[in-house]
């Protein structure tokens, strides 16, 4: 079983790479195979409506002057789908939404390819914003078809300053409880 993750946080190491690692790092105690795909910081924008995907049938955005050509082809081959993102001004980074976007018209154009695969919303906060980054997240994996597995609480992360994720107890064990339910799920 593949799970690949997508972090969305501008920060490589910042909080929601930590939450997503520890994520991770328990799926892999269950024998999973895992990856994670840093998207911010890199140039990428949003899906422009052209339909182009409808044309190709190939799985990618007619543009290739980005990652996520690469990142569309990783969700294909997973059997998890994780998408982290940090609470910017309200709401997800612009990233992580053109991620959504794109990899949604992409998705729905090519035959539904992640339909019932698992899908994991992960959401890392200061203080306000994370369920709205978490609805956002689990809207494009519901919309898609996909299973959205849930754990002891919301998919919450509460730090502040980079590294606070490994003070957030019930935010770590919200992570390990979710990978629990995503290899039960898997294995059924």
């Amino acid at each position: 079983m593949k799970a690949v993750a997508f972090n969305g946080s501008p920060r490589k190491n910042g909080n929601t790479a930590g939450y997503i690692s520890v994520l991770l790092k328990e799926l892999e105690s269950k024998g999973f195979e895992t990856e994670v795909v840093n998207i911010a910081g890199k140039a990428v924008h949003g899906c422009t409506g052209c339909r182009k995907c409808y044309d190709m049938q190939n799985r990618r955005c007619v543009f290739n002057d980005d990652v996520m050509n690469s990142c569309f082809e990783k969700m294909y081959e997973a059997d998890v789908v994780i998408i982290g993102s940090p609470v910017y001004f309200g709401n997800l980074t612009t990233e992580t939404k053109a991620l959504i976007d794109r990899g949604g018209m992409v998705n729905k154009t090519n035959g539904s390819f992640l339909k019932r695969k698992v899908g994991v919303a992960v959401s890392s906060v200061r203080r306000a914003g994370g369920l709205t980054v978490f609805n956002t997240i689990n809207n494009f994996f519901l919309i898609n078809g996909m299973i959205v597995p849930g754990s002891t609480y919301w998919n919450v992360g509460v730090a502040g300053a980079e590294g606070d994720f490994e003070n957030d107890a019930e935010g770590l064990t919200t992570m390990r409880n979710l990978a629990d339910n995503i290899s039960w799920i898997l294995r059924k």
